[in-house]
């Protein structure tokens, strides 16, 4: 490789590891480039375009991801347990935080605005937790809480946001009834050599975005819906679930009721995924 190259390619990285949290791309090889022709390289050297994914540098014929070469590791599913409201205990597997991701749920990006300076999480991810330090109540259905809660305004808008290191677009998997009304999307990440599908559930929505269909291929920021109380009467609020599909288990096929089951998907604590702001 030239100097200059190298140089090029160097800046870049060193723009990139201090501008953005490292997320986890796959690997992936490339064919290697064409060497310059001698009239190409007489002159000033044009900037070269790295053809690796969002995430990673080109290094020799392959990329390396930057969460690689800081010695991040794949999110590995751990096994959990708590009793329910009638006393029976449910084991089941969970995501728990990263050690190398922000603990503060105010460092991560939401698909709702971010008041400048207030609390948006009421409510975050403690599967991970023992028993007696999840989340419980008298008007709760549910013990321990596999997602954040986001507070804002009724009709807040709801949009499409990428996971971090997600390649390619996010399709609609459901609209209806999961957690109050609920917008259910699919995205699909490389996570060092194997794919991975994971499920982003919105909950507790006021409506959905008018026209949304399943199967419906989403830019980033394309409308999802309104933020509402719809199954929480009374609490106006955004539920945010992050779920990792199992291997063997097609996301397309799941009815409404098994798209949170233990034995198809995996709660993921959302800051695994949500990119940085």
């Amino acid at each position: 490789m030239q100097p200059a190259v190298r140089a090029c390619l160097a800046t870049a990285a060193l723009a990139a590891l201090s501008g953005a949290f490292p997320g986890r791309p796959l690997l992936r090889r490339v064919q290697p480039r064409a060497a310059p022709s001698a009239s190409a390289s007489a002159g000033p050297l044009a900037p070269v375009a790295a053809p690796c994914p969002s995430g990673a540098l080109p290094d020799g014929d392959g990329c390396v991801p930057f969460a690689q070469a800081q010695g991040g590791e794949p999110l590995e599913a751990r096994s959990n347990q708590h009793h329910d409201r009638r006393g029976q205990l449910r084991v089941y597997d969970q995501i728990p935080r990263h050690p190398e991701r922000p603990e503060d749920y105010g460092a991560y990006r939401y698909p709702i605005p971010t008041p400048e300076g207030g609390k948006l999480a009421v409510s975050g991810f403690d599967l991970d937790l023992p028993d007696e330090q999840q989340r419980r109540g008298a008007h709760l259905k549910a013990v321990g809480h596999g997602g954040v809660d986001l507070a804002a305004p009724r009709g807040t808008g709801v949009q499409n946001l990428p996971l971090e290191g997600q390649e390619g677009d996010t399709e609609v998997l459901y609209i209806g009834e999961l957690f109050g009304l609920s917008v259910v999307t699919r995205h699909r990440r490389q996570e060092h050599g194997h794919p991975r599908e994971y499920l982003v559930i919105h909950g507790h929505l006021d409506r959905a975005a008018p026209g949304l269909e399943r199967g419906q291929r989403l830019a980033p920021g394309a409308p999802l819906g309104q933020v509402g109380d719809s199954g929480s009467e009374g609490v106006v609020h955004l539920h945010l679930e992050i779920r990792r599909v199992r291997d063997g288990v097609d996301a397309a096929t799941l009815p409404a009721g098994k798209i949170a089951a233990n034995d198809r998907t995996i709660a993921v604590d959302p800051r695994n995924l949500l990119p940085l702001r």
